[in-house]
């Protein structure tokens, strides 16, 4: 198969390590979750000076891992595979222990999940077909960004209702966004186009 242009428009040395500092950031974030959802839930629901720590570092983790990468020219392979996955898994924790206490509605969770769903889907077809895993669009940084938006409505100020609203269509049309461009995007890489 021909390949075209590079669909990132910028050619990218990706390396095939896994022990980088960026790594180790994200995998950090995928543990950081559990002990946010613990504290909050064995605390009353009340929100403490750790809880809130721990969730401003899975914020700055989720910025950080990309930028040390970017930094110490070791974008690798593995990072493009540990840095979403963390979002997810961070993501599916929250979410979901949300949906249990009632802050966020179950049909807005399963909307999450079946977009995420068939965008790993696509990712690992991709990486069958072409041997390397695509980095992730822009969108879907801006669409991960208006979900933690909306979380952190729902969980550090659970009576804004209005404010919950709002963020909720915002999320919900960026994650709708987001899921045509990684279709696009899914659809010129299967036809041949260079990606990083």
């Amino acid at each position: 198969m021909a390949e075209l242009h590079n669909i990132d428009r910028r050619e990218v040395d990706v390396k095939q390590i896994l022990f980088t500092w960026s790594n180790l950031i994200s995998v950090s974030r995928i543990l950081v979750a559990i002990p946010i959802v613990y504290l909050h839930y064995t605390s009353g629901r009340e929100i403490t000076w750790t809880i809130t720590l721990l969730v401003f570092y899975g914020i700055i983790s989720d910025y950080l891992d990309g930028y040390v990468a970017r930094r110490t020219n070791q974008i690798s392979e593995w990072g493009k595979i540990l840095d979403p996955v963390a979002d997810k898994f961070c993501a599916f924790l929250l979410f979901s222990y949300a949906v249990y206490i009632d802050l966020i509605p179950l049909w807005f969770f399963v909307v999450e999940i079946v977009r995420d769903v068939i965008i790993m889907g696509g990712s690992l077809y991709i990486r069958k077909l072409r041997g390397k895993v695509a980095m992730a669009e822009m969108s879907g940084k801006v669409s991960v960004n208006a979900l933690g938006l909306y979380w952190l409505s729902v969980f550090f100020y659970p009576e804004a209702g209005p404010v919950h609203l709002v963020l909720m269509g915002n999320s919900l049309a960026l994650m709708i966004f987001s899921f045509f461009d990684y279709l696009h995007r899914f659809n010129e890489i299967r036809k041949g186009v260079k990606f990083n």
